[in-house]
């Protein structure tokens, strides 16, 4: 057997885990001018390792919700020459242009998702993936999230409300008949927003709850008549047939007041994404642009694909 073949599976890497207390965001790029056939056999390690972080926190402590997952850029699985043809919508993430505000594209080639619930454990997990990648990557994003009371964004709203349970969640997360040879693989789309508290706590909490279309306190949702058309949640939720499983989390320090969110997203088709950061960005219709963009700045913008686990298996040999 090649050592690229796929075996056709649903054994998806750890994608349909909830957010957990503590993440570590890590995007890296290869080093320029190392042959191929060596960062192959590097790949081959951080393959393995993830694999058995993975396998090592279940056996040695279940109740932890710790779990890591890799995805791969589509200029580094070229460069790595994996499986071609490509997962269908694996592409380099091209700038959404608004009027006035623009998702931007920046460069990554492998993205590293760590979730626990003890920060400590997080910290290994990403320390030893770090040790693994330091001599053929270089880390150019690495955001530290943690859970802010019952899951609510630094801007003070629940966030995550419209995520999908139970077997809704596999569906919309994970590839399955649409790209059959990468089915049990998920599309990553990761952004970094940094927010303006200070004009967001300006504004008021009624208008906060216009910009976000829920109320703040109780995280229901307005109805359609009430909520404004250019409010978060009219716009970044697509329809019942288009959903995603978001991911996100707050960071930040506190003394120079950079606090933002890290947007992390899985989908089995990132068309769905796409279309959602259209809505925001461009305006549905163009120009009704999302509100939040007004007191929230993306300054990361980034696309991957989550090979199964079977299939980083294969490719670790």
């Amino acid at each position: 057997m090649d050592k690229h073949t796929l075996t056709k599976t649903t054994n998806p890497q750890n994608v349909l885990d909830y957010p957990n207390n503590n993440t570590f965001f890590l995007t890296w790029n290869l080093k320029e001018g190392l042959p191929v056939e060596e960062l192959q056999d590097k790949m081959k390690g951080l393959y393995a390792l993830v694999i058995n972080l993975n396998h090592s926190a279940l056996n040695r402590f279940p109740d932890s919700k710790a779990s890591c997952t890799l995805g791969i850029g589509h200029d580094a699985w070229l460069k790595l020459d994996l499986p071609n043809p490509l997962p269908k919508e694996l592409e380099n993430f091209i700038a959404i242009k608004g009027d006035k505000h623009t998702a931007v594209s920046t460069r990554g080639d492998l993205h590293l998702h760590i979730r626990a619930d003890k920060h400590s454990f997080a910290y290994d997990m990403a320390a030893e993936l770090s040790t693994c990648l330091t001599s053929f990557a270089e880390c150019v994003v690495e955001v530290q999230g943690f859970r802010y009371w019952d899951s609510r964004s630094i801007l003070g709203f629940v966030d995550g409300t419209e995520n999908p349970h139970g077997a809704a969640r596999e569906y919309f997360a994970i590839v399955d008949e649409q790209d059959p040879k990468y089915k049990g693989g998920s599309y990553l789309f990761v952004q970094k927003y940094v927010h303006d508290l200070q004009a967001w706590n300006a504004i008021g909490v009624s208008d906060q709850e216009n910009v976000i279309g829920r109320s703040k306190t109780n995280d229901i949702e307005m109805s359609d008549a009430e909520k404004p058309k250019n409010s978060h949640s009219a716009l970044a939720n697509i329809g019942d047939d288009l959903k995603i499983v978001r991911d996100n989390m707050p960071f930040g320090t506190v003394s120079n007041n950079d606090m933002g969110t890290y947007f992390l997203c899985y989908a089995s088709t990132f068309s769905t994404v796409k279309k959602m950061l259209e809505h925001m960005f461009i305006g549905n219709p163009k120009g009704n642009y999302d509100r939040i963009l007004d007191f929230s700045t993306a300054k990361t913008g980034a696309l991957f694909f989550v090979p199964s686990m079977d299939m980083l298996s294969d490719w670790a040999g």
